[in-house]
């Protein structure tokens, strides 16, 4: 039976991931994705005024950096103990770190404070990330997932448009700290959900009746795979850690290249000499090679991530500094790249589209490049403002479209037993190419910035170069198929 047919023979027997058997695990699901969401998008618009009223405005952007971080150490934390006893554990414990990183930062009274709120939200975010990945493959027959996955995606699409402006109104209205605290009901509400669901997060319990032609589950009570050792299991965590440290030393040393001084371009070289050596020994062996099968999968979500957040990031600076638009019409602009994505992810579920992953990651790749591409002729040579929310669009649709069809292959790929290594493998290099992709850009642009002329130029070579990133996964996207 071809893959289309069979896909939809498997979705009329167990229904979709809003049916009864999976109602519950779904919601809290698609709950937890978009309280990360819009702690993202809301603090990043109410950070300034955090950082001014705690009296840190030169230190306020490792609000972000600690953050990313500590995800980063979250991750690698959380495949390491899903493979040993299943993602319910890593689950509570994520939801629980988030709840108090949140409640720290909204009560901080000085910002080492909220930075160590940061820090406890961003590794309990990271066990989340990854737990929720190794759910989806327990808890779904391979028809639904995705499915699942495309509404994972459209879960980040409400807090994008909405998280900027009610962060801004409670922030006027109240105080910054409740931007913060606010999210603390919800994630109680969704951890309570997961305890009475448990069994379905765990082992991915079913009825009979949806099981046929699914993966089986494995049996209440059993470990979702064999235990790793315990040496593997520290060696993985220490090379975690050092990644994370050399991450934020890449972005305190890239922010610090300008004047130039010894200081930050030793601290920029050691960070990528020690994120060089230890990140591929996190990730799927063949990564940074694109070896075909999985290790191509790791590298193609590396490159979406560099290059779409490494662009993404500078265009409402080039808006309003070369183009003296204001930064609600920006974000207005940018909004169309979440619809766009949204689009992308809805697109690959679509059951035509169930056997052609390969060929949806590489046109993905493509669209991310011709979208950044634009923006850098945008730059370059002056062209009308309005064709920004057309590239904006080319790359939200291009990453719905690549980012969700890499997902599916992650685990399609992936034993069962080595599902939890594989997403956090996959959310790695998620967090490796944003931390690598903002801090190249970053420093790009601070090297060739003109403080008293047009950065035109500079925004054209960034994008050019980033764009060059995204055609790689078009290869990848090629080299997915075994």
């Amino acid at each position: 039976m071809p893959p289309a047919d069979r896909a939809r023979s498997e979705r009329r027997l167990v229904g979709g991931p809003m049916s009864r058997p999976f109602r519950l695990v779904t919601v809290c699901m698609l709950a937890l994705v978009t309280i990360i969401a819009f702690e993202a998008m809301a603090i990043s618009t109410a950070m300034p005024v955090v950082a001014r009223d705690l009296a840190a405005v030169r230190s306020y952007g490792l609000a972000f950096s600690f953050f990313l971080t500590a995800e980063l150490l979250g991750i690698v934390l959380a495949g390491t103990w899903s493979d040993r006893g299943g993602p319910l554990r890593p689950l509570l414990t994520g939801t629980t770190l988030l709840a108090a990183g949140s409640a720290l930062a909204g009560l901080a009274w000085a910002f080492p404070v909220l930075l160590l709120g940061r820090i406890v939200a961003g590794t309990g975010a990271g066990l989340n990330v990854v737990a929720l990945y190794v759910v989806i493959g327990h808890a779904y027959p391979d028809a639904l997932r995705p499915r699942v996955f495309s509404w994972v995606s459209a879960a980040w699409v409400l807090p994008a448009l909405v998280g900027p402006p009610i962060s801004g109104w409670i922030t006027h209205m109240f105080s910054w700290r409740w931007v913060f605290l606010v999210v603390l009901a919800p994630i109680a509400v969704t951890f309570t959900l997961v305890v009475r669901q448990r069994g379905q997060f765990q082992r991915g319990e079913r009825p009979e009746s949806v099981t046929a032609g699914a993966d089986a589950p494995v049996p209440s009570g059993s470990p979702s795979g064999p235990p790793r050792r315990g040496g593997r299991a520290a060696r993985t965590v220490w090379l975690g850690v050092l990644v994370a440290v050399c991450a934020g030393v890449v972005q305190w040393g890239a922010d610090q290249l300008v004047p130039l001084r010894l200081g930050p371009v030793v601290a920029v070289a050691i960070g990528l000499v020690g994120m060089a050596v230890a990140a591929p020994r996190l990730v799927t062996p063949g990564a940074v090679r694109m070896a075909r099968g999985l290790p191509s999968v790791m590298s193609s979500r590396f490159l979406l991530t560099a290059s779409f957040n490494g662009a993404m990031t500078f265009v409402p600076l080039m808006l309003v500094a070369e183009r003296d638009l204001s930064l609600t019409v920006a974000g207005v602009m940018l909004t169309l790249g979440s619809l766009g994505w949204s689009a992308g992810a809805f697109l690959q579920g679509r059951d035509a589209l169930h056997g052609r992953r390969s060929e949806l990651v590489a046109a993905g790749g493509a669209f991310l490049a011709a979208g950044i591409l634009l923006l850098a002729a945008i730059a370059e040579f002056g062209w009308h403002t309005y064709l920004v929310p057309v590239a904006a669009t080319l790359t939200g649709v291009g990453m719905g479209m690549a980012m969700s069809a890499v997902s599916v292959l992650a685990l399609a790929l992936s034993t069962r037993q080595d599902r939890g290594r594989a997403s956090s493998s996959l959310n790695l290099a998620d967090v490796l190419g944003s931390v690598i992709g903002l801090s190249l850009s970053g420093a790009v642009f601070a090297a060739l910035h003109h403080q008293h002329g047009s950065d035109a130029p500079v925004f054209a070579l960034m994008w050019a170069l980033l764009a060059v990133l995204a055609a790689g996964v078009v290869i990848g996207g090629q080299r997915t198929r075994t």
